[in-house]
This record gives structure tokens, sequence and C-alpha cells, in this order.
């Protein structure tokens, strides 16, 4: 793996240079866009638009407009904004895993310690694990600031990048039920479904099998196999009768072992 990031984690007085790497990659198929007319591929150019001619990636800078015309900006000019950010990931507190909300989260990493830090870097993540806590943290990648958390995963760290309060649109424009504040019957059945359906969590069990079936479609077509496509039907109204619906559940589904 090449690192896309190289800085330290500062951590009180204690300053652990690191490398960070992509901790995902795509599982869905790279599919090409294409003419529909001859199947040759579409190609994306980046022209300018007074000239219409092609610019070269090395001759194109970023530029912010006012009102008296464009301020091109340079590598410096991202740096000189905040040196520290742009090489530093600096904990500024840290907090119990548990009071951030799933909503947050945003893209995990890895990140590699120099040989000369592992140990530090290994305090760092025992301490994490141990105390059962992470990390809060603030850095710039590509020229944008972060906000992001520390956690261990195995034998390494993950910086988990985690989105700022103003990135999360409030659902009041949405027209939603009106929580309830009693407990009905068709709550305790739908706990009773709840329960029967739990069992311990095992990511290892949930598979992309969207794309295994689509990739054999693919291989399919291509030997020139007609395939079928079955219907779904949707069903846009339930019966208003949930007590029915949830006991009918219930009796479907057996207890599942964990």
């Amino acid at each position: 793996m090449r690192p896309i990031w190289t800085g330290s984690i500062s951590f009180g007085l204690i300053n652990i240079p690191v490398k960070l790497f992509s901790a995902v990659q795509e599982s869905s198929l790279d599919l090409d866009m294409l003419d529909s007319k001859d199947h040759a591929n579409i190609k994306f150019k980046r022209v300018n638009e007074n000239t219409g001619k092609e610019v070269p990636f090395e001759k194109i800078v970023k530029g912010y407009k006012l009102e008296s015309g464009y301020v091109i900006l340079e590598a410096e000019d991202f740096e000189a904004a905040d040196a520290v950010k742009t090489k530093m990931i600096e904990i500024i507190n840290f907090v119990e895993e548990k009071e951030i909300d799933s909503l947050y989260y945003e893209q995990p990493y890895y990140l590699e310690p120099d040989k000369a830090a592992m140990k530090a870097y290994a305090l760092l993540r025992d301490s994490l694990k141990s105390s059962g806590k992470v990390g809060v943290t603030t850095f710039v990648l590509r020229n944008k600031e972060g906000l992001a958390i520390l956690k261990p995963y195995k034998n390494v760290i993950v910086l988990n990048r985690i989105r700022f309060s103003q990135e999360i649109k409030a659902p009041s424009e949405l027209k939603l039920p009106a929580i309830s504040k009693t407990k009905t019957k068709e709550m305790d059945m739908a706990n009773k479904l709840i329960d029967q359906l739990t069992e311990k969590f095992n990511i290892e069990k949930y598979k992309d099998t969207y794309t295994v079936k689509l990739l054999k479609r693919i291989k399919e077509k291509s030997k020139g196999k007609k395939i079928t496509v079955s219907k779904l039907k949707v069903v846009h109204k339930q019966s208003d009768d949930l007590m029915d619906m949830l006991k009918a559940s219930l009796t479907g589904k057996k207890k599942k072992t964990g």
C-alpha cells in the first residue's frame, strides 16, 4: 500500500511520526461509460471555457472567486493557513466511543508508525484499548480540515474520519410520526420480534452478494445466454392491523442462535 499522507500524532508531549493508508476498498465492479451507438469509451476532458482547448492537469490551478476576480491559491497557501494541522494529528481530548452517533462516521484509515516510534505507537494503541476510549482529533487532508477519532483495531490504530455537526442535515423538514410516550401492545410485540432476531454481530457473515450476482449475469450474457428478470412485487400499502402482521412475523421466524 502507498501512504496518502505523512505526519505525526500529537499525544500530550509525545510526538508519533506516522503514515496514513486507506483502510477500505470498493467491492463494486469497475464499469466503463460507453456510447450506446458503437460502444466507444466516453472520455472526459478538462477544457478552457474560453478557447475550448484541453488543459493539461499540471497547468490547472485552484482559485477562489471574489467580485474583483479570482484569487489563485498555491500549495504553500493551503499549508500556511494552518501549518500545524497539515502535518499533525493532534488529539484534542478523549471520549467514550458510544457517545458518537454512527451518523457522524465517514471514512477509516490505517496509521503506521515510523520504525523509531514503535514504542510510543504501541503505548497509545494499548492505552486506548485498555481505557475503552477514543481520541478526538483534527487534521488536514487534501486541503480540507477533517474531524476524526483514533481507536485501536486489532494491532493497528485507526483514524476514523467523522463529520462536523454542521455537515449533518436536520430532519425537521421531513414528515415523520410522533415518538410514542407510552408502551403499546404492538411495541411489546415488536420488541419480541427484535429479540427473536437478535444474535451476536459477525461482520464476516455479511457479503456483497449484489456484485457477485451482477458479475455472474455479465459472464452469462457474454456467452449469449438469455436471462429472464423476475418481477418484484412492491407493496406500497401495508395492512392497518400491525398486531396481525407482528404475530405472523413471530410465528414465521425461528429463534436464531449467536
